[in-house]
C-alpha cells in the first residue's frame, strides 16, 4: 500500500498552466505504475494520463494529448502532471492513483491506492 497526497491545484485563467504534484509515502514507489484521473461535478471519474513504474512510457486521454505531460521522479517519490493551454472543461478534482498490477491502465478499478484529490478550476 502507498499513501498519496496531491498538491498544486488552484484557479487559473483559460490558456494558463498548472503543475500538479503527487507525493507518495513508502520505499516501494518505483514498483507502482501511476495515473492521473479527474472528476467534474456530476460526472464519472475519468482517465487523464498514466506512466509506467520506470517512467519510460506514458499514455494520455485524447482530450489532453499535446497539452498535458505526466512525469515522475522515483528518487523523490513524486509523480507530476504538467497542464498547459488549460480550458474551462478541464475544471475538476484531480486524483493521482497507484497500480501494483497494471501498466498504463485507463480503468479506475485497476488502481489500488488513491489520493484525496486537488481542485483545478479554469476560468473562461
Amino acid at each position: 500500500q502507498v499513501q498519496l497526497v496531491e498538491s498544486g491545484g488552484g484557479l487559473v485563467q483559460a490558456g494558463g498552466s498548472l503543475r500538479l504534484s503527487c507525493a507518495a509515502s513508502g520505499r516501494t514507489f518505483s514498483r507502482y505504475a501511476m495515473g492521473w484521473f479527474r472528476q467534474a461535478p456530476g460526472q464519472a471519474r475519468e482517465f487523464v494520463a498514466a506512466i509506467t513504474n520506470s517512467g519510460s512510457s506514458t499514455r494520455y486521454a485524447d482530450s489532453v494529448k499535446g497539452r498535458f505531460t505526466i512525469s515522475r521522479d522515483n528518487a523523490k517519490n513524486t509523480v507530476y502532471l504538467q497542464m498547459n493551454s488549460l480550458k474551462p472543461e478541464d475544471t475538476a478534482v484531480y486524483y493521482c492513483a497507484a497500480s501494483a498490477g497494471f501498466i498504463l491502465s485507463t480503468l479506475t478499478a485497476r488502481y489500488d491506492d488513491w489520493g484525496p484529490g486537488t481542485q483545478v478550476t479554469v476560468a473562461s
